[in-house]
């Protein structure tokens, strides 16, 4: 079932500003729905955490639905008009308000950002905007240094508070323009770029530039993690049961969830709020460019390019590529327990968006399947099996292997490397000593012990995702002076041994 472009549009912007935001739903509440796409996702019915899925093919609206629910204390059912935190999909709202602005005569995206960040370290390099668009800056990812520094994702992160950590910074992970390696922590510098060209909070620019002129009611930049949104999901994660579930559970039961707080404010990188009724509003505005004109958003999917002529898959807050043999291009997401996917396949005009409030959901996963329902008659056959870096838990990646047969370091060799070691630029330490059974572990008074494995000379891997690969240094005297940590999004982050 289909309905003309004109009763759609009307049908939303009624939907979006009337709807009452604990309304009862049912799969498709409002339509229309595809049993096909409703199958996809019958899973997630019923009382527990779900989705909110919206499709558009060939212009018109074919899927619009909510499953499961948005609040499990208070029972309220996902709606299409739920407001969910959509997580990195938020990019390139970011990327699209910097180009507006540039269009304005208001940023030049190939300026020095301490132009208009003057307070930004100087890190002998010069980093700018377009660089913080496309990941190519150096500029280290604040989840990772966050976690090094004892944060916990459920703790209250502020966009003032990422800000501080940049500008503690004190070194880049490469040349800026000379690689690729994704980074919040830019795209949050992009927002107080913006803000600074602009005389704008960053929420009210995407507010005025973008969210008002397409009706989209419901979305805004969330710049306090306090506010009260009426309709907004709580999101979720598996738990395994406690011992006062078992005593009452059946083999009948309803799965274990357990709340993961969502404290972020991380402007344009994440902490988008928005509905799919909203999105939907967004993703007609790749058919229709009434926000940005068409040379503007054909500008959002211009990869990147690197200075040694390279063409990256990311774009403008979108990776582009394929999806078996269809060009596609989109964003995932992924926050607390929210998670999120936006794919695009723009030969075939189908747009497709799912928001979890689910830490196990597979929004990209189930996105594909959508998709398949409509363009698999034109898709390359499925592809084999083959694990990718993305499908690897975040520990296992940028992690050198141990060579089989090397010697375990003796006793008193790991001794060698324990002490107190301090990172000055996160202000934090951690003590290196070995446990009971020999091992050499890393404890803060934050974070979980962190058992390191040798890995080779002075290198070890540990077993906290944060902790990926440790490599110790040596001074001239050949004793130990400091570790550093490396992984995919931070490189060489020292930590110096104290006396």
């Amino acid at each position: 079932m289909t309905i003309p472009t004109s009763i759609a549009l009307a049908t939303l912007a009624a939907l979006s500003t009337t709807l009452p935001a604990c309304a009862p739903t049912s799969p498709g509440s409002g339509g229309p729905t595809d049993p096909r796409v409703d199958a996809i996702f019958a899973d997630l019915r019923g009382d527990r955490p779900g989705a909110a899925v919206g499709v558009l093919f060939e212009g018109e609206i074919v899927h619009r639905a909510g499953y499961g629910l948005a609040n499990l204390d208070h029972g309220v059912p996902i709606t299409p008009a739920t407001v969910f935190d959509i997580a990195s999909i938020s990019k390139q709202f970011g990327a699209m308000a910097a180009l507006l602005l540039e269009a304005e005569s208001g940023l030049d995206l190939d300026a020095d950002v301490r132009e208009y960040v003057p307070e930004l370290p100087d890190f002998g390099a010069t980093i700018t905007p377009r660089h913080l668009i496309h990941h190519t800056s150096g500029l280290r990812d604040w989840p990772h240094t966050m976690a090094l520094a004892g944060v916990e994702f459920t703790d209250v992160i502020s966009f003032e508070k990422i800000l501080r950590m940049l500008h503690n910074q004190q070194a880049i992970n490469f040349p800026p323009g000379s690689e690729y390696a994704y980074s919040n922590t830019g795209y949050n510098l992009l927002a107080r770029v913006i803000e600074v060209r602009s005389g704008m909070t960053f929420r009210e620019y995407t507010h005025s530039r973008i969210f008002a002129p397409l009706g989209m009611t419901r979305t805004h930049f969330s710049d306090d993690y306090t506010e009260v949104v009426r309709g907004r999901a709580e999101s979720y994660a598996p738990a395994p049961p406690t011992p006062a579930d078992t005593t009452t559970m059946s083999d009948s039961a309803p799965p274990a969830f357990r709340r993961q707080p969502d404290q972020l404010t991380a402007l344009a990188s994440s902490s988008l709020h928005t509905s799919i009724d909203d999105f939907i509003l967004w993703m007609r505005n790749y058919e229709t460019a009434e926000v940005g004109g068409e040379a503007l958003v054909e500008t959002m999917r211009r990869r990147g390019i690197l200075t040694g002529g390279d063409t990256i898959s990311y774009a403008h807050g979108l990776s582009v590529g394929t999806y078996r043999g269809l060009p596609t291009f989109g964003h995932g997401g992924s926050w607390v327990g929210f998670r999120t996917n936006f794919t695009r396949f723009p030969e075939q005009n189908l747009s497709i968006a799912v928001f979890c409030n689910v830490s196990d959901c597979d929004p990209a996963g189930r996105a594909r399947q959508v998709a398949e329902v409509y363009l698999g008659e034109l898709m390359e056959p499925v592809p084999e099996p083959n694990e990718t870096a993305e499908q690897r838990p975040a520990a296992e990646l940028d992690v050198p292997e141990s060579r089989p047969g090397r010697p375990r370091p003796t006793t008193a060799q790991l001794q060698e490397y324990t002490g107190t070691y301090r990172s000055p630029e996160l202000d934090s330490s951690y003590k290196l000593a070995l446990d009971a059974d020999g091992r050499l572990v890393a404890t803060h008074w934050r974070n979980a012990p962190t058992i390191l494995t040798p890995a080779g000379p002075d290198t070890f891997t540990g077993d906290q995702w944060f902790f990926p690969r440790v490599r110790f240094v040596r001074g001239d005297a050949g004793r130990i002076t400091a570790f550093t940590v490396t992984g995919g999004r931070v490189r060489d982050l020292i930590f110096e041994r104290l006396p």
